[in-house]
């Protein structure tokens, strides 16, 4: 669960020019609509004083010869006409500006992610990390498309109506000076208090993707052991805060934004309103004056307003950037290697040595493990649930960073070896596999573009997948839905099977994987794999101790220990735990037998 954390002035500087730093590679186009910007800006401040210009030198004097008034009238309808267009330019390119710049950011969130470490994943809900991948990044672009455009237009235009006022009433003008003291310290409040707020509804929404996320991935248990009123309770818990978080923020805008700024803004035009009736009493007032005057407060609110209204976009941005940041500088990341290029698998002979692990730094899930495996052999691991099986292939596989003792492949640490190296050389099956989006041939294939139609084909062969492949409606081009829905389990073993052996890998790790497959299938499998184990180092993972009776090494662990190793018959001669273990699961297929029968 996420915690709220307030965010001070400084972090949000600090991630705001994070954010900025995104605009570097858009120099040329930022530069050309901040230049379009500018011309908006000026055709804003020009059609006043053309304005004053009528009514100060023509309307109150009586002066309505037609050409100067045309001249006037087509040089006002002009600017508009231009800076309308110029308008349309300007907001298309911060448009793009913005998408490009989340474009780059959500590219760097992905990459993030799957350079992360299986730990990141054991402690962070999936959905709160596609919130921060979706949601987050969303708001971002709202700051880069409204927020920036509108706060150095602001900035423009305010500077530019302040200098026109003074150039206009210079007394007036220092008047209207303290109206910014008023509005910083508005905006002051607003982003201190709206801060908290916002960070606390983002995370909230961020528990909501979590627990759809939960819910769409396990609705098969959710419906089968009705759980859906429970499960519905928590995301209304949920959905409330959420929906209170935002009635607080709802709250803090409608006093702090556009409210107090039209207070201010009718203090203002009181000061104005009142110093020209009093000059009025000892000189007369120009109506052009009193016009441009009024036009440009307003026009000074106006501006001011727009930054109000965009702070909570601003907020949300500032927001959203921390957590995807936070994201970014994630540091538990997949374990690292020194990458020596000129080292390559060769025979796969696997060595562990004193390997002790934990998960949480506390307590040991492995404890000085030793074996060896050399080419061609099969190491089966065998025990309870919780024994340490599991572990022992997500250290091998470098999922999980170890501290104690060390894993040699052909007398090498698998640290020294490449990422690409380890990969290649290393097929893994689990008892679950994972089918992505795609044809049949895809996920054989896994987009390896070395492999032809043919060699896709006899990997199926091999697994005894094909038969069932060319049965489907598009035999290998047959479409697959997510995880691979539509297959049963023993199919998508198969399937996962044949990808294996497309890698052609020196060394096969195996996780219990025939778990899922029929009796008859389970046996043309074992004999592919008495094939495939020629010139292979295999490490499986089994349950079902008939599945690994001809194993060349079985290790029984038990809480992390290596407590009985040998062959099948050396091991049952023992009389040991791997003895009970085999008469437990004989004893259990007597038993269905007896029943059968």
């Amino acid at each position: 669960m996420e915690k709220s954390v307030q965010l001070t002035e400084k972090e949000q500087r600090k991630v705001l020019f994070r954010l900025l730093s995104y605009t570097k590679p858009h120099k040329k186009t930022i530069t050309l609509a901040f230049a379009l910007l500018l011309l908006t800006t000026l055709g804003e401040l020009v059609g006043p004083i053309l304005v004053k210009i009528f009514i100060d030198d023509h309307l109150t004097a009586g002066n309505m010869a037609f050409q100067p008034l045309f001249i006037l009238g087509a040089s006002y309808l002009a600017i508009q006409i231009v800076k309308a267009g110029l308008l349309f330019f300007q907001l298309v390119k911060f448009q793009e500006i913005a998408l490009k710049i989340i474009q780059q950011l959500r590219i760097d969130v992905f990459s993030k992610v799957q350079s992360l470490g299986l730990k990141y994943f054991d402690q962070t809900p999936a959905g709160s990390i596609v919130s921060r991948v979706t949601n987050d990044t969303e708001a971002i672009k709202d700051m880069f498309v409204t927020v920036l455009a509108t706060f150095i237009q602001s900035g423009f235009l305010l500077g530019g109506i302040f200098i026109t006022m003074f150039i206009l009433d210079v007394k007036l003008a220092f008047f209207c000076l303290i109206f910014i003291p008023l509005i910083v310290f508005v905006m002051s409040l607003y982003r201190k208090l709206s801060a908290r707020f916002y960070l606390d509804m983002r995370e909230r929404l961020s528990q909501l993707n979590a627990k759809l996320s939960e819910s769409l991935q396990g609705m098969s248990i959710i419906q089968v052991f009705r759980q859906e009123r429970r499960l519905r309770r928590e995301f209304e818990d949920i959905n409330e805060k959420h929906y209170n978080a935002g009635m607080r923020n709802i709250k803090i805008d409608g006093l702090l934004l556009r409210p107090a700024v039209d207070l201010i803004s009718i203090l203002g035009l009181i000061i104005v309103i009142n110093y020209f009736g009093l000059a009025s009493f000892e000189t007369s007032v120009e109506i052009g004056v009193l016009y441009a005057f009024v036009n440009y407060l307003d026009r000074f609110f106006e501006p001011v307003n727009n930054m109000m209204m965009r702070l909570s976009l601003y907020q949300q941005a500032i927001v959203a950037g921390s957590r995807v940041f936070g994201l970014l500088d994630q540091e538990e990341l997949a374990p690292a290697q020194k990458e020596e290029e000129s080292l390559s698998i060769a025979k796969g002979k696997i060595e562990i040595r004193n390997l002790t692990f934990s998960y949480d730094g506390k307590r040991d899930v492995l404890k000085d493990i030793t074996f060896t495996a050399n080419p061609g052999e099969t190491v089966a691991l065998v025990g309870h649930t919780g024994s340490g099986k599991s572990s022992i292939i997500n250290l091998l596989m470098r999922f999980y960073e170890y501290e104690r003792g060390d894993i040699y492949i052909d007398g090498v640490s698998i640290r020294n070896f490449s990422k690409q190296e380890l990969r290649e050389k290393m097929g893994l099956v689990l008892q679950d596999p994972f089918l992505f989006y795609g044809s049949v041939k895809d996920n054989i294939r896994l987009h390896n573009t070395i492999l032809t139609d043919e060699q896709v084909e006899e990997a199926a062969k091999f697994v005894q997948a094909h038969s069932f492949i060319e049965k489907l409606e598009d035999t290998y081009e047959h479409r697959v839905v997510e995880r691979g829905s539509t297959f049963s389990s023993g199919q998508r073993q198969l399937i996962a099977f044949a990808r294996t052996i497309a890698a052609n890998p020196k060394i096969l790790v195996l996780d219990e994987a025939t778990a899922n497959i029929d009796t008859e299938t389970e046996e043309a499998i074992q004999t592919a794999l008495a094939r495939m184990r020629k010139g292979r180092t295999t490490i499986a993972i089994a349950h079902r101790l008939s599945t690994i009776q001809d194993a060349d090494l079985i290790l029984v662990l038990h809480q992390g220990e290596i407590v009985e190793r040998g062959s099948h018959q050396e091991l049952l001669a023992l009389g040991g735990l791997y003895h009970k273990m085999f008469l437990l699961q004989n004893g259990a297929v007597e038993r269905l037998e007896d029943a059968v029968n």
